[in-house]
């Protein structure tokens, strides 16, 4: 992002923690195709919601408001009180506890109740393993990740 950029999101970010009356003071950073805010708040448990469906519909309206105004949609991950470092780590473990299962039973595993990017988190956990490959199927809501023997 050039400076111009930069300033827009950091604007509507401003705004929009404004109107939801969120307090707190945020870092802005881009990596690749994803703009990644930190969040620092002591309203996280608001920010966060319900097993972080709270967070997730704010990433999406805030992707939204930054694309209206640069022209291109770009996705955006907002970190608040390490909700997602933790969550990240938890599907670490499950990534490995279903690729185990996936090898012991020689049979497709289904994990559903995951939100898009914790699937994209253990998309990329196990996008370059030799034994198993995932993938997901389904539409909405009704989308689950499917991890099955690469044989």
């Amino acid at each position: 992002m050039d400076k111009k950029q930069s300033k827009i999101v950091q604007n509507t970010t401003e705004e929009l923690l404004k109107l939801l009356e969120i307090q707190g003071d945020f870092e802005v950073k881009e990596t690749g195709e994803t703009i990644e805010i930190n969040l620092n708040t002591e309203d996280s448990g608001i920010v966060i919601g319900y097993h972080g469906d709270t967070l997730e519909s704010l990433q999406l309206v805030l992707s939204l408001c930054i694309a209206r105004k640069l022209g291109e949609f770009k996705r955006v991950s907002i970190e608040v009180g390490e909700y997602k470092k933790k969550r990240e780590e938890w599907l670490k473990n499950l990534a490995a506890e279903t690729k185990d299962r996936v090898l012991s039973e020689n049979k497709e595993i289904y994990l559903s109740d995951l939100k898009s990017w914790e699937r994209r988190v253990v998309h990329m956990i196990l996008q370059n393993d030799q034994e198993v490959v995932s993938e997901s199927i389904g539409e909405g809501k009704d989308r689950v990740l499917v991890v099955k023997p690469k044989n």
